[in-house]
């Protein structure tokens, strides 16, 4: 492959990565790819551990990355012996953080210019996130993204992380379109080995609050790129 400005370019011999001409749709992920909230999500884990009275493992944030609300809630229950129930707990992590999608957290840079191209070309994109659909929603529409969705998935409905190529799979269904159709935009390296492992064409979206994976995610996903705008160059 060739990399130039932060995009990695498909050679000619892979034939995986040159179906992106064909591409007609997109399943973003939220947090981190269209959403700036991955700093957030590391100061609730810190503010998490500290109202519990807890010490917070240096590999905290990066250990339930990769789990659903229900494993994330039953995870930091059972390993740090908290006096509540998985439920209770799921419920205390949404309430800490309804502001932040309600009124504070922004969209990443050239969000809306990205959605604006691919409107102009008529590609359908949805949501699929691991986030509380309520609370996904209510930023979506703040921002004024909602009304251009063709759907909003969360795990919680398609009854599998993103670690399972369901969500991926019921997403596709939404758009009408086959795997090889869809770009898959995400900034979290276990979606993308799952995603790319299905059959999609993986964008990885650089995230500055999460850096140490970048490198993964470069050499998983089919194509990376540093601003989510320079996604134009594979439809």
């Amino acid at each position: 492959m060739q990399a130039l400005c932060g995009v990695v370019f498909p050679t000619k011999g892979n034939r995986n990565t040159m179906e992106h001409n064909t591409l007609q749709g997109v399943i973003f992920d939220l947090d981190g790819t269209l959403l700036d909230s991955g700093s957030m999500w590391r100061q609730v884990d810190k503010k998490i551990m500290d109202y519990y009275g807890k010490e917070m493992p240096d590999d905290l944030s990066e250990t339930v990355q990769r789990m659903s609300i229900e494993e994330f809630s039953r995870y930091f229950v059972e390993e740090f012996h908290l006096p509540v129930t998985p439920e209770q707990f799921a419920q205390q992590v949404a309430d800490t953080v309804a502001q932040e999608y309600r009124e504070l957290l922004p969209l990443k840079p050239h969000v809306i210019e990205l959605l604006d191209w691919l409107d102009s070309q008529q590609i359908v994109y949805g949501v699929a996130t691991a986030t509380y659909g309520e609370l996904a929603e209510a930023a979506l529409k703040r921002l004024h993204v909602w009304e251009r969705l063709a759907f909003l998935l969360t795990e919680q409905e398609a009854g599998a992380p993103k670690t399972q190529p369901r969500i991926f799979q019921l997403a596709a269904q939404k758009l009408h379109l086959g795997r090889r159709q869809i770009a898959v935009a995400e900034d979290s390296l276990h979606a993308l080995q799952c995603a790319r492992a299905a059959g999609f064409f993986t964008v990885g979206v650089y995230d500055a609050a999460n850096p140490a994976a970048w490198q993964q995610i470069c050499a998983t996903a089919t194509v990376h790129v540093h601003d989510i705008l320079e996604m134009k160059q594979f439809f």
